[in-house]
């Protein structure tokens, strides 16, 4: 394993337009309005390893998965994919190239299969998008294997989305995105539609395929357990930026930003361990009009006057002046997720 990283994010900001119609703006005397989704996120991934984004709904997180993989055009900032700049439109050649590495995941198995489709031309389909085969006999080999590599018969090709449960859908999926011999995978929340016995099932999939093919997750998740058991790196989102990146060991041991140890908190305490926590004090506010300085300031227990007007820097993977001057506190060790 190199010790270059595969992936590096820098800067990557991603800004819509919300407006009313111009008509409608004009009548109403209504400024133009814009949503800030993702501001300045920059972090990287080593070969074979995960890193997960975490973060309540509207943080950001599938936002910069969508702008990862090339789905979304970012509005400034650079994604660099084994030293090939995926947002340089002079790199096109060598962009085309690399596409054939990068697939995606999606978050619900029961709407990114095409219902209309075998199975097996489902697998099959980035095969022959990208001449990965010389003939149709080929293709069927590639789409057995790939079907047995998921734990599935290589006779399902010949059935219907519709024939599987969620969870063997779900493996479908993994299969298409193996298909095109993928080493850098996306995952868009892969398991948060599935019973809780198949996503520890498709979980352990995934870690399987990671030990035995080498690649390297960008995951997408609410599930700190998922996390958990997946991650290398965890980076917490909140509104757009990220607040705190860190291994996920020392996230999990002794998380530093307020946000991490409030997010920690909000797991439900199966253990009866006693330890102090922390409630979830109000809502993500509304991106389109957010709070200044800081954006986390109306939650947290922690903020003063400058966290009220001024955005804090990112110090050694924590964007929090209440850690940088000291005021956090130690940071108190973090029970198991999911008890």
């Amino acid at each position: 394993m190199t010790d270059a990283p595969l992936v590096q994010v820098t800067g990557l900001r991603r800004v819509f337009d919300v407006s009313k119609p111009w008509l409608d703006r004009v009548v109403a005397r209504e400024p133009r309005q814009t949503l800030k989704a993702v501001d300045g996120v920059s972090f990287e991934i080593r070969r074979g390893e995960t890193f997960a984004l975490v973060g309540e709904s509207g943080s950001g997180k599938s936002t910069v998965a969508r702008m990862v993989v090339g789905l979304l055009p970012p509005s400034a900032g650079e994604v660099v994919i084994d030293g090939v700049s995926m947002t340089d439109r002079k790199d096109a050649a060598r962009r085309a190239r690399l596409r054939r590495r990068i697939q995606m995941i999606f978050q619900d198995p029961y709407a990114s299969l095409d219902p209309r489709w075998r199975v097996g031309d489902i697998v099959a389909e980035p095969i022959r998008a990208f001449n990965l085969a010389r003939d149709r006999r080929e293709v069927e080999h590639r789409v057995g294997e790939g079907l047995k590599l998921v734990g599935l018969d290589p006779a399902d090709a010949r059935k219907f989305p519709h024939e599987f449960s969620g969870g063997q859908r779900q493996r479908i999926a993994i299969a298409r995105a193996l298909a095109a011999e993928s080493d850098f995978i996306v995952c868009d929340e892969p398991t948060s539609a599935l019973d809780v016995s198949v996503q520890a099932q498709i979980l352990n999939l995934m870690r399987d395929l990671q030990d035995r093919l080498g690649l390297t997750y960008l995951l997408i998740s609410h599930n700190l357990a998922v996390v958990r058991h997946m991650a290398t790196t965890i980076g917490v989102m909140y509104l757009g930026r990220l607040v705190e990146v860190s291994p996920a060991r020392d996230v999990f041991a002794a998380p530093r930003h307020p946000y991490t140890r409030m997010l920690l908190d909000a797991v439900p305490d199966l253990a009866m361990s006693g330890r102090p926590r922390t409630p979830v004090q109000g809502e993500i506010p509304n991106p389109i009009a957010p709070p200044s300085g800081c954006t986390f300031h109306p939650r947290c227990g922690l903020a003063d006057e400058r966290c009220r007007r001024e955005a804090p820097a990112t110090i050694e993977g924590v964007a929090c002046h209440a850690v940088a001057e000291g005021r956090a506190g130690a940071a108190r060790p973090a029970r198991a997720a999911g008890g």
